[in-house]
């Protein structure tokens, strides 16, 4: 089986999309590029297809080196043959080749090692032959020497030996492996050393199919015991397992050693086989787990990159506090930093009027249109002193904004260069004031696993949830289009055929030559070549500039063919765009050729309809019920205004505008069947629930969107 065929086996996709988009990717381009301007080439796959068929190939590739690596071990030691060479060469499965190679793997010294040293294996021979014709303890008897006592010393030693084979056994593996694939029971204990530990109430002693066993269940469960507070075991039932082993083994040797071949039988399952297996299922499961968990993380990022902006407006940023103060920043259209101050509307000062007065004054000042809040401590309270402020014109809109991940990038050091003469709470209340303008622009500054919107993402797999992360950061932001011209390096980089280092020289560019004229203009960046040039021009924006095709996601590529269709249509571009009458009346099928399909050309015809749009629509504001102040204000049957604010693999988290969210658990969230949260919600969802119950102990809410 080829790379090809082996990604189409396990996506089900086209040979021929498959093929062109590894040949893409071969030759450099990107995953954005490849989704948006190659349609016809891949049989129009999107960013996750490709993405998938991507780490698969990566997949694929590593099996191939390993089956090489493994070729040459076992041609070096001279046992290579043409049998095994050829079950290596047809095997698709990492584990599978990894039994073909256990009997030729180097070993460390066992028991079965010790009998051989012990001049035993011949006896070990004796006892598989079909062919015996004396009792195993009778030849056992030629085989006592200084190192082997008796008789029983003789056969225990073989016995050791035909274990190891039996472990060694591809086919011994495998049936062990399929019994664990269906009746594996996951079961857990607490710790003696954590009699007294209140957490993981839930798995102090839980017994349960594996294949069953939900992701969020299974990595709290490894979290658990490897913090020491749970032991887990996997089993199957083992008198089925070597029954079977046994009659793998015990067929073809003779009746006379089938009692001694038996034991060695169960002895290899218990010893060698079953822990084995065991920690290849647990690695399996974790596998699994890893996965579902880190796509509801990607899922909730790309959510969470996607939410609606602002625009460029003149925010003020909060970041509440009660001891130390709200710290207030205002920043301009662009979202430059103009002042910043403290103040002090909540306990243990509660200067309301002193604050009111502060706050009009700066609004008035710096012509503030909206302010952000964080919904962090003192939210609720920061949000109802504004409400209260007693404005001598419009009032400014108040948001509140998540600040998840809002700490971590005041203390990093791209906020240490962007504010070197700032602290970090100045920095925070700037990170939130941005995200309410632009979340997308001020999120990609921050590590993704620090925003909050997973579930245990420090406990899956850091290599495989970076990758993912990465290519969700990467998608969203192409997928949105950045503005040349007002971009951070942060945004820059993540465009498709950029990175850090051309960010760099762009911002650059940008500040010795003012602002880029044309997408053109990119190829006078020092260092960006035509192929950067190639993946990136289509997706970054420039509203003033004169061609209007260049503040579209018209790649530069099919500009003739643009200037084509306006010429045939008797108009300029510009008045083709802005005229639906004379779109209308193209008829794409003259415009198809070899290089471009309906496809593309229709998303051409899209761009040209809504030039420079944005595709994540228009922020909206959120009224929590300002009754509600604490959980201890909550009680069953209330109905509450609130927002999405993380969803899991068991359900959705809600913000109410107090310190702690509530759960809407997956059986809660529809009146229909669902899989997954995920098919009804959406993370910023603003919904109305009802309180089911409410844990004070626990500080556990338990919400529902069920009709009742």
């Amino acid at each position: 089986m080829n790379k090809t065929s082996y990604i189409a086996d396990s996506l089900g996709l086209a040979v021929r999309g498959i093929e062109a988009t590894l040949k893409l990717l071969g030759e450099g381009a990107t995953i954005p590029f490849i989704s948006r301007y190659r349609k016809e080439a891949t049989g129009s796959l999107d960013e996750v297809q490709i993405f998938n068929i991507e780490q698969l190939g990566k997949q694929f590739d590593e099996l191939e080196h390993r089956k090489e690596t493994i070729r040459d071990t076992i041609s070096e030691a001279g046992k290579l043959t043409d049998e095994l060479a050829r079950r290596i060469d047809e095997t698709m499965s990492m584990s599978e080749l990894e039994d073909i190679y256990l009997p030729y793997k180097p070993k460390r010294r066992t028991r079965a090692t010790v009998a051989r040293e012990n001049g035993l294996e011949p006896l070990a021979r004796m006892i598989m032959s079909r062919g015996l014709r004396q009792r195993p303890d009778d030849i056992a008897r030629r085989y006592v020497n200084n190192n082997v006592p008796d008789t029983e010393a003789a056969l225990a030693g073989a016995r050791d030996i035909i274990a190891e084979w039996v472990s060694e056994s591809a086919n011994a593996r495998r049936t062990v492996r399929q019994l664990f694939e269906r009746q594996a029971v996951i079961e857990t204990k607490l710790s003696k050393d954590h009699a007294d530990d209140t957490r993981y109430t839930d798995y102090h002693s839980y017994s349960g199919p594996l294949r069953r066993c939900p992701s969020h269940r299974y990595l709290a469960i490894r979290r658990a015991e490897a913090e020491g507070v749970l032991k887990v075991a996997l089993n199957i039932d083992a008198d089925m397992a070597i029954d079977r082993l046994d009659r793998i083994f015990t067929s073809n040797v003779s009746h006379l050693a089938a009692d001694t071949v038996g034991i060695a039988v169960a002895d290899s399952y218990k010893r060698l086989i079953k822990p084995s297996i065991e920690n290849e299922t647990a690695a399996e499961a974790k596998e699994r787990a890893d996965k579902a968990a880190i796509e509801v993380f990607a899922d909730n990022l790309r959510q969470l990159l996607m939410a609606a902006p602002l625009g460029h407006k003149r925010v003020m940023g909060i970041d509440p506090g009660f001891r130390t103060g709200c710290k207030v920043v205002c920043l301009d259209s662009g979202g430059n930093l103009l002042h910043h101050d403290v103040i002090y509307p909540t306990p243990p000062r509660s200067d309301i009027d002193g604050a009111a007065r502060r706050v009009r004054e700066l609004a008035k000042r710096y012509n503030i249109e909206a302010i952000a809040v964080g919904n962090g401590t003192a939210s609720r309270e920061t949000e109802r002193f504004l409400s209260g402020i007693r404005w001598e014109s419009t009032a400014p809109t108040v948001y509140v904004v998540n600040e998840a991940g809002a700490s971590v990038y005041s203390a990093s050091e791209l906020a240490r260069r962007e504010f070197p003469d700032e602290d970090v709470t100045v920095r925070g209340a700037v990170s939130i004031a941005r995200r309410l303008v632009d979340p997308m622009a001020e999120l990609v500054k921050i590590d993704p696993k620090a925003i909050g919107v997973g579930q245990y993402q420090h406990d899956v797999d850091q290599t495989a949830l970076k990758a993912s992360l990465d290519n969700t950061v990467t998608c969203c932001v192409n997928a949105v289009g950045v503005n040349l011209n007002t971009a951070s390096p942060q945004l820059l980089a993540y465009v498709s055929g950029i990175g850090p280092k051309l960010a760099e020289a762009i911002v650059d560019y940008r500040s010795a030559n003012g602002e880029f004229k044309s997408r053109a203009q990119l190829l006078e960046v020092p260092r960006l070549g035509n192929k950067a040039y190639t993946q990136a021009a289509g997706f970054l924006r420039i509203p003033s500039a004169a061609n209007p095709l260049d503040n579209t996601a018209v790649h530069p590529e099919r500009y003739r063919l643009v200037d084509r269709m306006a010429r045939e249509a008797g108009c300029t571009v510009a008045e083709l765009i802005a005229s639906p009458d004379k779109r209308r009346a193209i008829d794409l099928n003259r415009y198809v050729s070899d290089s471009v399909g309906l496809p593309t050309l229709r998303d051409i015809m899209s761009e040209l309809a809504r030039p420079g749009r944005d595709p994540r629509g228009e922020a909206a504001n959120m009224q929590f019920d300002d009754t509600i102040n604490d959980i201890t204000d909550l009680r069953p049957g209330m109905k509450l205004p609130g927002i999405v604010n993380n969803i899991t693999a068991f359900g959705a988290f809600v913000d109410l505008g107090i310190h702690h969210s509530g759960l809407l658990h997956l059986s809660q969230i529809s009146d229909r069947y669902i899989a997954h949260p995920g098919e009804a919600l959406k993370l910023g969802q603003h919904v109305t629930v009802t309180v089911l119950d409410v844990d004070l102990d626990r500080k556990r809410i338990s919400l529902t969107l069920k009709n009742r």
